[in-house]
């Protein structure tokens, strides 16, 4: 991350105990209609910035491997769906953080780096695409077990449930199988942002 937002930072910016929550976005849509309001703790606030990091990481992997231009047509159909996915996710969590009044990070507040070659040919690009979906998805279900606001729960295990689609697909389409585990591991808030810390500046 930037010398601006340090990982405290990240997920204490802006907090503010108790603030109401607007639910935004295609994921909980269908959860909350155009809003919805309830109390949140600072600990969900922590677990939402962690998602909108998570998100950004994610859309902006998928930016790059689509610029690399070295995919054929139905890698990249995949990963541009896949970075649309991503962006809804983004405004979806994000908006937690607007409805309660605190500003979520954008694009341009993390600097994203990748090791050398990661967009160098399809297959270092699945590869990558494998590790950022697979800590992607632990994010969220972590997120599950440890937000408090039972209205949040089912949309973000929605976003799981795409995640998994992701990894199930990079996984696949690199030559490995598509599914296996029966229970996909959960990360804690600090592994999550441990595992976020590998890919900024």
């Amino acid at each position: 991350m930037t010398a601006s937002i340090t990982r405290a930072a990240f997920l204490s910016k802006g907090a503010k105990g108790g603030a109401a929550l607007v639910v935004a976005g295609a994921a909980f849509a269908d959860l909350a209609g155009t809003a919805a309001a309830d109390p949140l703790t600072t600990a969900d606030l922590a677990y939402a910035r962690l998602l909108v990091g998570a998100e950004l990481l994610a859309s902006d992997f998928y930016t790059q491997a689509i610029a690399a231009d070295v995919t054929k047509t139905a890698v990249t159909k995949y990963l541009q769906r896949a970075y649309d996915n991503e962006q809804e996710h983004y405004q979806s969590v994000a908006g937690i953080l607007s409805g309660a009044g605190a500003v979520p990070a954008v694009a341009s507040d993390i600097d994203f780096t990748y090791p050398s070659g990661s967009f160098d040919t399809t297959a270092s690009i699945l590869k990558l695409a494998q590790e950022i979906e697979t800590l992607v998805l632990g994010t969220y279900l972590g997120a599950i077990g440890g937000i408090a606001t039972a209205s949040l729960k089912q949309g973000v295990a929605q976003i799981a449930a795409n995640e998994a689609q992701h990894l199930s697909w990079a996984t696949s389409t690199a030559g490995g199988k598509a599914f296996w585990l029966s229970f996909p591991p959960a990360l804690t808030i600090d592994q999550a942002s441990n595992g976020m810390d590998a890919y900024t500046a």
